[in-house]
């Protein structure tokens, strides 16, 4: 394969659900694919939680409440229970079966989020099904947003796989993270260790300066192309894309696309073969680690001013 076949065009999903309606979102899901395959995609990511449009059945009009305190602020609030009952799917269900047969129909990979069935609790979950309609790995969002009433329930994942799936560009090794999981270095550089070439980031929440320039920083110190899709809406939007590659005689821009707030579908082309070359010559990702002096990023204490605790008086742990 020549290097200008090795493009990888990824369609950042940037449009609104229909509430918390899995129906009307599947339907929607399915009209915004057939559109990303139109547009020569070669992976279309949707934003997080989409079979719910990241709605529970909470009306959130106490959103603003702190779930985990530090100690000093008083007491947490009080969770209220029960709100996405009734609204998780499961993974081997009848709703990512379609999206499955889909994506064959379109030889096209889908990244499709949806919330998933676990017990103690839903999963906030990502299916990477490649354009065989195979489902080449699940992931569940690490680093759940448990100081917020929508996520607080959720069970959270516990693994960062990577797969390597077929594209029209060749074999391309694909990682997945979720929105608040990007803003830990240690998801990207996982994601890296275990071998990603392109991260994919589903989202849902507004887009300032300081967290683009952080996602483009997790691109840059791992040496991978990063995605992601985000709602539509006043300050929210923004999806964008980031090939990685910070030199190339000289600093550059590394955005590949960046979208504004409106309902759109964008096309982040990915170009493989600079990524590749770039990669096996800087000094970033796993080149000069020293990882033998970072056993304190594996501790689990928290120190003040970081400690919090719930309304029950229990403090939280890593």
């Amino acid at each position: 394969m020549n290097d200008d076949q090795l493009t990888l065009n990824v369609a950042l999903i940037q449009r609104a659900a229909a509430g918390n309606d899995i129906a009307a979102n599947l339907d929607l899901a399915e009209q915004a694919c057939r559109e990303a395959n139109a547009l020569d995609a070669d992976i279309a990511l949707f934003p997080e939680c989409w079979s719910v449009g990241y709605a529970s059945r909470h009306t959130f009009e106490d959103d603003a409440v702190d779930l985990w305190r530090n100690p000093e602020l008083g007491p947490a609030g009080i969770p209220v229970e029960g709100g996405w009952d009734g609204l998780a799917i499961a993974s081997d269900g009848p709703e990512l079966r379609r999206m499955q047969a889909l994506a064959a129909e379109l030889d096209m990979a889908i990244v499709f989020t949806f919330l998933e069935e676990w017990p103690g609790g839903p999963r906030n979950s990502a299916a990477l099904i490649d354009r065989h309609g195979q489902i080449a790995h699940l992931y569940a969002k690490v680093h759940t947003c448990v100081f917020d009433l929508p996520e607080y329930e959720m069970t959270p994942g516990d693994d960062f796989p990577v797969s390597e799936i077929d594209t029209a560009a060749g074999p391309v090794r694909i990682g997945i993270m979720i929105c608040y999981d990007w803003e830990f270095p240690a998801s990207a550089r996982l994601l890296m260790l275990n071998g990603a070439e392109i991260i994919l980031v589903p989202n849902a929440c507004d887009l300032e300066d300081n967290r683009l320039m952080q996602f483009r920083t997790r691109a840059t110190e791992n040496m991978v192309g990063a995605a992601m899709a985000n709602y539509p809406g006043p300050g929210w939007g923004k999806s964008v894309a980031f090939d990685g590659i910070a030199f190339q005689q000289g600093s550059r821009d590394t955005t590949i696309v960046q979208a504004d707030e409106e309902s759109e579908i964008v096309l982040a082309p990915f170009d493989l073969a600079a990524l590749r070359n770039y990669r096996q010559r800087e000094t970033w990702g796993n080149a000069f680690r020293r990882p033998k002096l970072y056993a304190k990023l594996a501790e689990s204490t928290i120190q003040h001013p970081f400690l919090r605790e719930n309304a029950k008086g229990e403090s939280w742990e890593a």
